[in-house]
């Protein structure tokens, strides 16, 4: 049996359960209906003795608690799915509501104390019946199943010291164990579970290339979680419902623990932006560490290789940083002296444009 038709047998079994206990409530109403009538005729009224005289109070009696239960189950269809979900799930439960009908019953009884005990229970179980009743019929058909009461209920989101929350690309770039080890970045990393089954997809790619990246992210957090420092690294298995992009998932969970982002990816580094989470671009960082170059500064790189434009060579610093030199074609393999004319900066790094000023060697 698969999936889909097992949460189908799930639903018709709790549809089931509903509509029988739908029925006992209207059963057990037209019995406290009845009983009630006997105590009218036995202590409020005059005595009669033969059974066809108190048939049609009797009879009334059950009538009236059978209208009951189909007003309440009236009154519950019109509660709506929106309405519910701002009810608090505790309160509605089965129990909670039961003995809300006990003491509310005990309250009512407060202002009369001179009630005999007999009406004192037709009262407290008939109030009981009522609530309870309540509680099973929300908790079964306004929320999606038991579960979700008692999830709702022990559900506690934990808290960490400065939570961080790493995403799939910056674990495989790797710089992110150097600067959590060299104390750059504290408090608690959060791993989604969601992110080590991207990651684990990933190691297990056909491509030679993605798998090595996979199984390198994987590495880098193991070594990681192992080490003895000041990290803390936290694996959730948060995972929202509704949401089936990664990048929207990581940001939900992000909001839900208060926790800002720790990525490389421009588009999460947006989207995150715009939800108003925080986000700690580990290009950034690169950048803002990176030696400042000032227009006329001179340089030594070496042209690796020829660039876009004409007469254009590219060369790199020893950080990575793209170096393009005008006049540098006809130079690669050499090295050159190049005198910096401008710095451009972006989110996914820095390039350092240049002219030509003389050749080394």
């Amino acid at each position: 049996m698969n999936k889909h038709n097992t949460e189908g047998v799930e639903k018709g079994r709790g549809a089931l359960t509903l509509k029988i206990v739908r029925v006992l409530f209207v059963l057990a109403c037209l019995v406290m209906g009845v009983i009630w009538a006997r105590y009218v005729l036995e202590n409020w009224g005059e005595p009669v003795v033969d059974f066809k005289g108190q048939f049609p109070w009797i009879a009334l009696g059950g009538v009236v608690g059978g209208a009951i239960a189909v007003a309440i189950l009236g009154l519950l269809g019109l509660i709506s799915q929106e309405f519910y979900e701002k009810l608090s799930p505790l309160f509605l439960a089965v129990v909670m509501a039961m003995v809300v009908g006990y003491f509310m019953g005990q309250y009512i009884l407060w202002w009369w104390p001179e009630v005999n005990v007999t009406l004192r229970v037709y009262v407290i179980a008939s109030l009981v019946l009522l609530f309870g009743f309540i509680g099973i019929s929300l908790g079964m058909t306004r929320a999606s199943n038991w579960e979700s009461i008692v999830e709702e209920v022990s559900k506690r989101t934990p808290r960490y010291g400065s939570p961080k929350l790493v995403d799939t690309s910056v674990i495989i770039d790797g710089r992110i164990a150097d600067v959590w080890e060299s104390g750059f970045i504290e408090g608690t990393l959060i791993v989604p579970r969601f992110v080590l089954q991207e990651l684990q997809h990933i190691a297990d790619s056909p491509d030679v290339l993605r798998r090595a990246k996979g199984r390198r992210g994987l590495d880098i957090l193991k070594t990681m979680q192992e080490s003895k420092g000041r990290l803390n690294l936290v694996v959730v298995d948060d995972n929202p419902a509704g949401v089936r992009e990664v990048d929207g998932k990581l940001v939900a969970v992000a909001r839900a623990y208060g926790a800002k982002i720790i990525t490389n990816d421009y588009n999460l580094n947006k989207v995150a932006q715009i939800e108003g989470v925080d986000v700690l671009n580990l290009n950034d960082l690169a950048n803002a560490v990176k030696p400042a170059v000032l227009p006329d500064e001179r340089m030594e790189i070496k042209i690796v290789k020829e660039g876009k434009e004409a007469m254009q060579g590219v060369g790199y610093l020893d950080d990575g940083t793209m170096v393009v030199v005008d006049g540098g074609k006809h130079y690669v393999g050499n090295n050159v002296n190049v005198i910096v004319t401008s710095v451009l900066q972006t989110s996914a790094g820095r390039m350092i444009f240049g002219k030509l000023g003389d050749v080394i060697s």
